[in-house]
């Protein structure tokens, strides 16, 4: 097992906070549909939305019970999911611009990885992996310049 470089960890006030959003969200969509649906179709309609927020709540409960971890070889979540490993990443994006997570940055790979989600935490579709959302941003900050340093260094040995 390598040893970790850098940790990105969830926000407690953050991660706190987006749960009450996103349970406060499904709670009033189940209950517009109990209470002031118009008909039956948008009856079925808002309780499947609120039934959606309501399993996000969880799933974003959960996900950021975790965190993400560098090491010298590969980054991963602390329940052991690879994200990437380290001579796949290509290029790190964190400009005020980019398509990013909140407080994070995200990572061009070099081949295709299949798709994965921790609400939160981390995201992957194919060539990208975002990390950040509910994440400390001076953590998020810190892996991003080491990584970035570490892809500067693997082109110039290269």
């Amino acid at each position: 097992m390598s040893d970790v470089l850098a940790t990105v960890t969830p926000s407690p006030l953050r991660r706190i906070l987006g749960v009450t959003v996103m349970g406060t969200l499904g709670v009033l969509l189940v209950y517009s549909a109990l209470v002031t649906a118009p008909s039956f179709g948008w009856r079925l309609v808002l309780l499947a939305f609120g039934g959606l927020a309501l399993a996000g709540t969880v799933r974003l409960w959960q996900a950021t019970q975790g965190r993400v971890e560098l090491t010298a070889t590969q980054l991963r979540d602390s329940a052991g999911t690879v994200l990437a490993e380290m001579d796949q990443i290509v290029a790190i994006d964190r400009g005020m611009f980019a398509f990013k997570p909140s407080n994070g940055f995200v990572l061009k790979l070099a081949g295709r990885h299949p798709r994965g989600w921790a609400p939160g935490l981390w995201w992957r579709t194919s060539r990208r992996v975002g990390i950040g959302g509910v994440t400390s941003a001076h953590e998020a900050k810190a892996m991003a310049e080491l990584l970035a340093a570490r892809i500067a260094a693997a082109r110039r040995d290269a």
